[in-house]
């Protein structure tokens, strides 16, 4: 592992609202073009600061892969027979048993995000490794640049997987950095991670 790094903190300002648990009650506007947009809108990652955007369709159809925006994914697929064996677990060396992996196109490389006190850590990975959990499930070959994450809870057993738009990880990410008390996060994590795993199986429609 090459080391690791903060999300900017434009990113992790905006985690906040991406964490809010239900729809408030006020305008939306789109951050691209200043329109009003639905409560329910869709998102647009901005790359060279990694920052999640609320946009409207017009904008999402007219900037995706133009002018450094990126549409987050769409889809969401629950991974029930993911082989991926505890020691190559071990070789991605990440603290902590919940993270989101995804490709990055400003690294050119896997890197993986985690829940710290700061908000998400990030690491780039082994290729290696990578590789070798990719051969086990071809499945991740597939993981759209940028826009989706695959993620993984070895906090449970057994372990749980996905395939998700990554403005969900960074919505599990704000929740947990929203709630982390003292060192230790308190329940922050305990609390979240479960919500978010069954709003993932229902969006995959798993039951």
């Amino acid at each position: 592992m090459s080391g690791t790094a903060r999300l900017p903190s434009t990113l992790v300002a905006g985690l906040g609202r991406l964490a809010r648990p239900e729809p408030v009650e006020e305008d939306e506007r789109c951050e691209v073009c200043g329109s009003k947009i639905l409560v329910d809108h869709r998102h647009l990652l901005e790359l060279e600061e990694r920052r999640i955007l609320c946009a409207c369709e017009p904008c999402i159809a007219m900037r995706s892969g133009v002018d450094n925006y990126c549409p987050v994914g769409t889809r969401t697929l629950w991974l029930d027979d993911i082989d991926f064996p505890d020691e190559l677990w071990a070789a991605f060396q990440l603290p902590i048993g919940l993270a989101f992996f995804l490709k990055s196109s400003g690294t050119g490389t896997v890197v993986a995000l985690y829940p710290s006190p700061a908000g998400a850590t990030e690491s780039e990975l082994h290729l290696e490794s990578w590789e070798a959990l990719v051969a086990r499930n071809p499945i991740l070959s597939q993981l759209d640049t940028d826009g989706e994450a695959f993620v993984v809870n070895r906090m449970t057993e057994p372990a749980e997987h996905a395939i998700v738009p990554i403005d969900e990880c960074y919505r599990l990410v704000g929740l947990i950095k929203s709630n982390w008390t003292g060192i230790s996060g308190g329940n922050a994590i305990s609390d979240a991670v479960p919500l978010f795993f069954d709003h993932i199986r229902r969006k995959a429609g798993v039951q």
